[in-house]
């Protein structure tokens, strides 16, 4: 603040004085000012967090949480183009959220190219921003300059300990985004992650239920299948061989003999039985525990199974279920799919928990989300409210470690 007198008449004495008390005054209201606009700030950005957590709360699709957490930052941020994307594992993003961004959909995939916000965010795990795509190459420059895009800012988005994606806020009308957009849009981390974490929860949930309806279907059909092709079809021959063997006897064949044979079929019939109730629960493992069942588990593998297990007495018939599965499938798929030559199997009771671990020198690569059947392993655990990591990379063989809470154990 500067006073200044007219052409020759000087300033009057104490107006320093005067004046430095009235900056004070002004000072204040500066102040005042400053902070009511960081009060409506923290209220607008507080509003939207309830009004996504409402969405949550009511069940709303994935599809709509997005959107909505698009809108939101739109709208607190006062930017015209806002989007979130999730990183794939193939190096692309897919944009789940967008908010006035024709050039980028909802639903679009978009490589992970050198130099974008993505690029930058995925790599360094913190906030990015470009003001320039003029300097960049590839498909998403090209997009964001047909688009009239002149300024974007990301930030990343954690989940679950991992970084899932980012949300990206544009300008298109050539200006360049304000440089504290990183952290405003940082206050918005909580807002993201929850209703993400909330939406990929529902969705896991859904689809868990879904494959166990269709893995017990399967299940059931098969057992019907094998029932009716075979022991149905022997047990219906059997039957007409002993309606013949009372009858006079056939020339050349004594009942006696025919009886003999239906017999040794008979046995036939008991061992097909045992093959089918043993795909539903293994017999041992109700009747010796998990380290026996685990023993016959690796005697009957295909390839070497080196075998330290040490589960120290029973527990709930589900939980024993879940680890021998658990084994089951890992070696299962060590033999058929990774193409092992050894499977190491490690397990025992560790505190109030059961762990077991399973390694193989296999081509690594696995991906629950293509097939493997290292997803119904997840669901098993997931039901018993257990943790699963899976370690799988490329050419380095395949790790799979299991914990599961010993609750009910005899």
């Amino acid at each position: 603040m500067v006073a200044a007198g007219r052409p020759g008449e000087p300033i009057p004495a104490g107006t320093e004085e005067r004046l430095s008390r009235f900056t004070e005054l002004v000072a204040t209201a500066i102040a005042n000012s400053e902070a009511h606009g960081h009060l409506a700030q923290l209220a607008a950005e507080q509003a939207a967090l309830r009004r996504v957590a409402t969405l949550v709360a009511e069940g709303r699709t994935a599809e709509e949480l997005f959107a909505a957490v698009a809108g939101e930052v739109a709208q607190v941020l006062g930017v015209p183009a806002v989007t979130l994307d999730r990183f794939e594992s193939d190096d692309t993003t897919v944009i789940l959220g967008s908010m006035n961004h024709p050039a980028f959909p909802a639903g679009s995939r978009w490589p992970l190219e050198e130099g974008t916000v993505s690029r930058l965010v995925k790599d360094t795990g913190r906030a990015a921003r470009v003001d320039d795509y003029e300097v960049l190459d590839g498909a998403v420059a090209r997009a964001a300059l047909s688009g009239s895009l002149s300024s974007a800012v990301g930030v990343p988005v954690t989940v679950d300990g991992r970084v899932w994606g980012v949300v990206c806020v544009s300008r298109t009308d050539g200006g360049r985004l304000p440089d504290d957009t990183e952290s405003r849009l940082d206050a918005f981390k909580e807002l993201f992650e929850t209703a993400i974490s909330n939406a990929e929860s529902r969705a896991a949930l859904d689809a868990s239920r879904a494959r166990i309806v269709a893995t017990a279907d399967a299940t059931r059909r098969q057992i019907e299948r094998n029932l009716h092709d075979g022991i149905q079809q022997l047990l219906v021959t059997l039957a007409l061989r002993a309606r013949s063997a009372a009858e006079p006897s056939t020339p050349g064949v004594s009942p006696r003999e025919e009886l003999s044979r239906i017999a040794a079929d008979l046995g036939t019939v008991l061992d097909e039985l045992r093959e089918i109730s043993r795909g539903i629960h293994p017999a041992i493992l109700s009747d010796a525990g998990l380290d026996d069942a685990l023993k016959a588990l690796a005697r009957r593998s295909t390839i070497p199974v080196e075998l330290d297990v040490h589960f120290e007495g029973r527990y709930e018939l589900s939980l024993e279920a879940t680890i021998y599965y658990v084994a089951a499938e890992s070696i299962t798929n060590a033999a058929k799919h990774a193409h092992a030559s050894v499977v190491s199997v490690r397990g025992g009771r560790r505190d109030d928990a059961i762990e077991l671990e399973i390694r193989d020198d296999g081509v690594g690569g696995a991906e629950p989300s293509r097939g493997s059947g290292i997803i119904g392993i997840k669901d098993r655990v997931d039901t018993l409210g257990g943790t699963i990591s899976v370690s799988s990379p490329a050419g380095a063989g395949t790790t799979v470690h299991v914990r599961l809470p010993a609750t009910g154990f005899d």
